[in-house]
Order: structure tokens, then C-alpha cells, then sequence
């Protein structure tokens, strides 16, 4: 548990308040029609887009932090600039398609080039890619930490506190209550960061203080390891966080303008956290769970109205994440499940679906961040499975050259996540070459993904 007084106190509950009440003040002007409660009736700014599309960007800060801690700047590089290169890329060849589209979710383009399987199939796959549970956990965590509530208590509380608005004011609340997020996470590592340069040392201390490997880019790390974190880093194609933003954007133009601007802030970003962790790294060397190093780290050098702010920087960065991923899993289950199974396809019952999803969503995240206490295992486990069956089919679905049969794509998208799977749980129950175990599902799942979609595209043209 944190140490704890008055000021502290004090900060952290005017965040909430604020975040709350920005809520559900912008959700009052939300229209309850589907394009007006999913996207904000498609008129988000530049700015607006950006300070949303960076603030939901850095959701799992904690688990940042234990990278750095073990690893050093090769944090950076696994965690930061694959992700700058594969968000330009999108913003060059996808951004524009996406928002001239004007549909509502991945699994939408998908039904219409491809068919309804598969635009179900992608529906399962983007379901479990936008479980909010991993950002559940980390507020939970943090709720558990500072406030010395029951880990479930906090993940109740977690989840409360971003439906509440989200319920209301569904996108539009997401969006302005990220714009107060972005500001705070900014604030917050900023001030970290200059009060360890100023009580710890410049860079000389960060230096005589690490082990010589978190210095090094590759961290002494397997190339396996890289690879895998840099073909994780394709996600960015089918991340429905960036088709949501860019089905909202006022046009193509402000999609592909305010991604590319939005890299320079994940940069200055990046480089705040990164720096976080190196320092708590050289100041607390021998900590337990590397998890916290960011909060250990607050409360070994900031006075507590400080401190505060800073806490309320780490909510702001996770919760960002979490009301976005929630909103996205409620619209997912909302438009792709409920919506296309109900009798009568009537958009005008949206809302009420999506406003069942935020609970359906709440309850699995809950139970399974309960289940499966580990941030960084969430996240290995299911992007590794997962993201092999939807990126090439998400990319083929907007550029004709690449598109295959419906029957084939269905066997692609299935085959690929099967095998990945599978290797999942043989690699761990057989005997076999080590170097053939550190073979990663993800490696297997994509490469099986990109032979199946190169055998559909030579059958095409034959």
C-alpha cells in the first residue's frame, strides 16, 4: 500500500470527479442514433482525434514499466518503434480507405467483401483482441494499491468508473474524457521525470546505476523474443481502436493527418516512460514485482500532493485505454453479434444493444482478469494466437489485388489461429529441441496465415 494523506487524498478524488464529470457532460450532447452513440456521428477534428488516439495508445503503463525495469530500452525498441512504423504505414495505405468506407466495425468490411462467415469469424477474433481485461487489471491493481481494497473490489470499481459515462454518452464521452486523460499522463511523467533528474542525478546516474544490457537496444535478449514483439507490432493493421477513430474522423484527410501526427507524441511519450523506468530501475534495484516500479518509484521521490498527481496520471493512462476497449467490445458485441442476429436489422436499437455489451463486456473482463492475474501473459497469450487470423484478411479486404476466395479466406482465418493455438499447448507438454520450442505460435500462426492468402492469390491469376 501506498503511504497516504489529506493532499493526496484529495488530488486523486478531483480526477475521478473531473473524468466523471466530462463524461457525462459531453454524453448529454451524444445523438442516440448508431452513427451518433458509436461514432460520434463521424465529425471528429484533428486535434480531437489526436489527443484520443495517443491517450488510448498507452493502456498498459504498468506492464511498460516491468518491461523497462527487466529489459531497459529495449522496451523502446520492441514496445515503441515497430509501432511507429507500422502506424505510418496504416495511416499511409489504410487510413483513407477506412474512413471513405463509413462503416462501423472491422467485421463490417469484412461481411461485405468477404461474406457473413467470415465477417462472424472476424467478429470472435476482434472480440478477443479488444478485451479490456488487461486494463481492468491494471486499474484494479492500482485501486488495490493506493486505496488497500480487495483486487476484486478494485476491478468492480475499475469497471464502474468508465461504463458510467460510457453508458450515457457512449463515443463522444470516450473522446472528451480522453482529452483531460492525455493532458494529465503527459503532466504527470513530466513532473516524475524532472524530479528525478533534479533529487537523483542526469544521465551519469542512470548510467553508473544499471546493469550494462538496459542500456544495450537488444537487451541481451533472443532474436526469437524481438521478432515476435516486432510481429505483434502488425496488430496496428486490424487494431479496431484505429478503424473506430478513423470511421469518427470528420474525413480521410484528418484519419491519415492525425495519425501521422500522433507518432510524434507517442515518441515524446515513449521517451518519458522509458526514462521513468531506467530510473526506478537504478534508484530500486532489487524490487520483488517490477509491476509497481512506477508507483514504488513515486512514493520513494515525490511529496504527496505531487505523488498525486502522478497517480493520477497512471489512472489516467490505463483508463484512457480501458473505457476505449470497453466501448469497443460493447460496440463489437452490440453491431457484429447482436445486430446481425436480431429479426428485425433496425440500427435505431444499437445504443440498447451496445449499452448490454459495456455490461456483458464488464462481467467476462472482470472474471477473466481475476482468473489470469498477469498483465503482460493477457497480452502475449492473446495477441499471439489471435492476430495471425485478422491482419492479412483485414488488409486484402481493402485492396482487391489481394483478395481471395471467401472459402479459402474462412480456412485461412481459422487455420491460422488453430495452429497457433495448437503450438501454444504442444510446445509446452513436449520434449523437443530448444530451438525448436522458443518458435513463437505467433511465427506459426502468420506464416501458415501468408501461404494459405499467397496459394488463394496465385490461384486467382492462374
Amino acid at each position: 500500500m501506498v503511504s497516504f494523506n489529506i493532499l493526496y487524498f484529495i488530488v486523486l478524488i478531483l480526477f475521478f470527479v473531473s473524468v466523471l464529470s466530462i463524461g457525462f457532460f459531453s454524453g448529454r450532447k451524444s445523438r442516440n442514433d448508431a452513427e451518433g452513440y458509436l461514432l460520434s456521428s463521424r465529425n471528429v477534428g484533428l486535434i480531437l482525434f489526436i489527443l484520443t488516439n495517443v491517450a488510448t495508445w498507452y493502456g498498459g503503463i504498468l506492464g511498460v514499466g516491468e518491461f523497462v525495469y527487466r529489459y531497459g530500452i529495449v522496451s523502446w525498441v520492441t514496445q515503441g518503434f515497430p509501432y511507429y512504423v507500422f502506424a505510418f504505414l496504416f495511416a499511409v495505405f489504410l487510413a483513407g480507405k477506412i474512413r471513405n468506407a463509413s462503416l462501423f466495425t472491422i467485421p463490417d468490411k469484412l461481411s461485405s467483401v468477404y461474406g457473413r462467415q467470415v465477417g462472424l469469424v472476424s467478429a470472435v477474433l476482434v472480440f478477443v483482441l479488444v478485451s479490456p481485461a488487461p486494463y481492468l487489471l491494471m486499474t484494479g491493481n492500482l485501486l488495490s494499491l493506493v486505496f488497500n481494497v480487495d483486487i476484486l473490489i478494485g476491478l468492480i470499481l475499475g469497471f464502474m468508473l468508465s461504463a458510467a459515462y460510457l453508458i450515457k454518452g457512449g463515443y463522444r464521452s470516450d473522446l472528451y474524457t480522453d482529452v483531460l486523460q492525455f493532458f494529465i499522463m503527459f503532466i504527470g511523467f513530466i513532473i516524475i521525470v524532472v524530479f528525478c533528474f533534479s533529487s537523483l542525478g542526469n544521465f551519469e546516474f542512470i548510467k553508473n546505476n544499471l546493469p550494462s544490457a538496459h542500456l544495450n537496444p537488444t537487451g541481451g535478449v533472443s532474436v526469437e523474443f524481438l521478432i515476435v514483439w516486432f510481429l505483434i507490432a502488425l496488430w496496428t493493421f486490424a487494431d479496431p481502436g484505429f478503424h473506430q477513430r478513423c470511421y469518427a474522423a470528420k474525413n480521410g484527410n484528418v484519419a491519415v493527418k492525425g495519425i501521422i501526427i500522433s507518432i510524434v507524441f507517442m515518441f515524446l511519450f515513449d521517451a518519458l516512460t522509458t526514462l521513468t523506468g531506467l530510473y526506478a530501475r537504478a534508484y530500486l534495484p532489487n524490487l520483488s514485482n517490477p509491476t509497481l516500479s512506477y508507483p514504488l518509484l513515486a512514493e520513494a521521490i515525490l511529496p504527496s500532493g505531487i505523488k498525486g498527481i502522478f497517480y493520477a496520471a497512471l489512472f489516467a493512462t490505463i483508463m484512457s485505454t480501458l473505457n476505449s476497449f470497453l466501448f469497443l467490445s460493447a460496440a463489437t458485441i452490440s453491431r457484429d453479434f447482436f445486430f446481425r442476429f436480431s429479426s428485425k436489422q433496425d440500427l435505431s436499437k444499437l445504443k440498447n444493444f451496445t449499452i448490454y455489451g459495456l455490461i456483458i463486456s464488464g462481467i467476462l473482463s472482470i472474471l477473466l482478469a481475476y482468473l489470469m492475474p498477469s498483465v503482460i501473459e493477457i497480452w502475449y497469450t492473446i495477441g499471439s494466437i489471435c492476430i495471425p487470423g485478422i491482419i492479412i484478411p483485414v488488409i486484402s479486404s481493402y485492396y482487391p489485388k489481394f483478395k481471395i476466395s471467401e472459402k479459402l479466406l474462412l480456412f485461412e482465418m481459422i487455420a491460422s489461429v488453430s495452429a497457433g493455438f495448437s503450438w501454444f499447448i504442444f510446445r509446452q507438454l513436449l520434449e523437443i529441441n530448444n530451438y525448436i520450442k522458443s518458435i513463437e505460435p505467433m511465427i506459426v500462426g502468420l506464416t501458415l496465415s501468408i501461404i494459405i492468402h499467397a496459394f488463394g492469390i496465385l490461384n486467382n491469376r492462374i
